[in-house]
């Protein structure tokens, strides 16, 4: 019981914390719309899973005793989030003033979006990681530790699809396109300062 409330308590401050993934579906809500953000946020889901199956493989283990090994995911995770934030800081508006979406973003295209950005963020790295070897016993029976991961991934789908809905309701998305070149480069500066941050820490 105590181990199930560590987990349930880790996982939703994690899931709620600012980082790269709330970034990306407040990005893709406001710029292709309610369906890219939805698609962004199982893809977050989906990355958490990848996380999920490798640490129960043990190469979390591995990875937690490699320093060089995180250092270059923590490294190709910068690097991703520089890339993103660069191209949102420098997305071109619609040519009218209305809410609808400048380009429509194919479904797999968001669904990517949404899963690379969690697969290579660090952050969510040491989230799963540290769940797995610092509170989860060796004893814990594999089906409660799949089902651990499924709640991780479950609470992100959810924090982020409720994100999605709250970013991309009409009227709210109508006045925020009227700035959306501010809101554009807020976004691709944080994108891309968390991607320079990772680097250098």
């Amino acid at each position: 019981m105590i181990e199930l409330a560590a987990v349930a308590t880790i996982t939703i401050l994690a899931v709620i914390s600012p980082g790269a993934d709330f970034a990306m579906v407040t990005r893709n809500s406001l710029i292709h719309g309610r369906s890219a953000g939805l698609l962004a946020s199982l893809g977050i889901a989906l990355g958490v899973q990848l996380h999920v199956l490798y640490t129960m493989l043990g190469v979390g283990l591995v990875l937690q005793n490699s320093p060089g090994l995180f250092s270059t995911v923590k490294l190709l995770g910068a690097v991703y989030l520089v890339y993103v934030g660069y191209k949102t800081f420098f997305t071109p508006l619609p040519s009218s003033s209305s809410a609808t979406p400048l380009k429509k973003l194919g479904a797999f295209d968001a669904l990517r979006t949404g899963f690379f950005t969690n697969a290579l963020n660090p952050k969510t790295t040491l989230f799963v990681v540290s769940v797995y070897t610092q509170i989860i016993q060796p004893e814990t029976s594999i089906a409660v530790q799949v089902g651990y991961g499924l709640f991780m991934s479950l609470a992100h789908w959810i924090w982020f699809s409720l994100v999605t809905v709250f970013f991309s309701e009409e009227h709210l998305r109508s006045k925020m396109v009227h700035h959306q070149r501010v809101l554009n480069r807020m976004i691709g500066i944080i994108l891309a300062g968390l991607g320079f941050w990772l680097a250098l820490t």
